[in-house]
């Protein structure tokens, strides 16, 4: 085996004292704003080690992802304790970014779920200290089966260091448990290295939204993701009319079965001539223009009104609506046919209120 590379982190930062720095010992101030600086020093404790480790990035941490890019098994992730919670969320950011990965616990290895690893598998294991009894058991029996191991660890020298092919470094760390104990920086930095390891290597993948769409089909993410099509009411189901039709003669008649606040108005040959929505109406009405509910509604219609094309991603939708004040928006195909319409009443509920706060991942076409 060749020789394990290492990424070697940044030490602790340094007062000018030369005492390392990090969220305080004690809680001398109990009032809120002492309990709020506490906090604040644990935060810049761990938030500094991971700036450290983002100087410290090296060669080794390039050949931890080539090696688990080229995987055409599984990345198996394995960790005990805090770091195997860790290892957890780290094999499902994987999985869900387009690297095939499971959670492999150590103790159940030793009794039966070494069935669960492939020669063509590569193990991912997190251990600060490299020495935990349930790691370092159960590496014999990843080497005897000559599966290739990439290690997320403190010591380069620990028996987990040894036994790796590669080891990805977070160096000598101080906790930022007030007790120097509970894992707390050192999980910190096995997280933010996880989440490095698979957003660099799902980059290299060319992972796209509509990959990330497929593995969240549900959820809020899934409703973000899902094309218009499957949120809008079907053109059947909306209110249309000919340009030439009265306004008093389109609202006479019988609504569909859920009511919308919009008539799409299509010109002779099927395509969007524009839209009249209630808003129109009640405006003829505050102006006391009697006259227009007896005109033809392409007089008094929002000509060249916004579209949204087939396809577009839910979340794009929403943002276009928000962004313009829209309560409909109709859903046209590549000749601008009306294929339904986008209610903002049918998105209550199906939309988290976050979405309406997310940037489009792509420009969004709208005539």
């Amino acid at each position: 085996m060749d020789e394990p590379l290492t990424l070697r982190c940044l030490p602790p930062p340094v007062s000018a004292h030369g005492a390392a720095t990090g969220a305080p010992a004690e809680l001398a101030d109990r009032s809120d704003p002492g309990v709020i600086d506490f906090a604040r020093g644990i935060l810049r404790a761990e938030g500094e080690a991971i700036l450290g480790a983002a100087d410290g990035l090296d060669a080794a941490f390039a050949r931890a992802v080539r090696l688990i890019e080229s995987c055409t098994g599984s990345v198996v992730v394995t960790g005990i304790g805090k770091a195997g919670l860790v290892a957890r969320k780290v094999s499902a950011t994987l999985a869900s970014t387009g690297t095939p990965s499971h959670y492999l616990h150590p103790a159940e290895a030793m009794h039966g779920d070494l069935g669960a690893l492939r020669r063509d598998d590569v193990l991912l294991a997190l251990s600060q200290s490299g020495e935990s009894e349930e790691i370092t058991r159960l590496l014999p029996h990843i080497t005897d089966r000559q599966i290739r191991i990439v290690a997320l660890t403190g010591r380069s020298d620990s028996t987990l260091g040894r036994a790796a092919e590669v080891v990805v470094l977070t160096g000598k760390v101080r906790e930022a448990c007030r007790l120097g104990l509970a894992p707390s920086t050192s999980t910190s930095l096995l997280m933010a290295l996880g989440d490095a390891l698979s957003l660099v290597i799902s980059a290299l993948r060319q992972f796209t939204p509509e990959d990330f769409a497929a593995r969240h089909p549900g959820g809020s993410l899934g409703r973000q993701l899902m094309p218009v099509e499957e949120a809008m009411r079907p053109l059947p189901q909306c209110r249309t009319a000919g340009a030439a039709e009265t306004v008093r003669e389109v609202f006479a008649r019988p609504l569909p079965a859920r009511r919308t606040g919009a008539v799409m108005i299509l010109a002779a040959g099927g395509t969007l001539a524009g839209i009249f929505t209630d808003s129109d109406l009640a405006r003829l009405f505050e102006r006391r223009n009697d006259s227009a509910i007896d005109a033809p509604i392409g007089a008094v219609m929002t000509t060249r009104p916004t579209t949204i094309p087939a396809g577009t991603r839910l979340r794009d939708a929403v943002l276009l609506m928000e962004l313009r004040r829209l309560s409909e928006l109709p859903v046209v195909d590549a000749t601008g046919r009306p294929l339904g319409l986008l209610d903002i009443v049918d998105l209550v509920g199906l939309v988290s209120p976050e979405l309406l706060g997310l940037p489009a991942a792509s420009p969004v076409a709208a005539a």
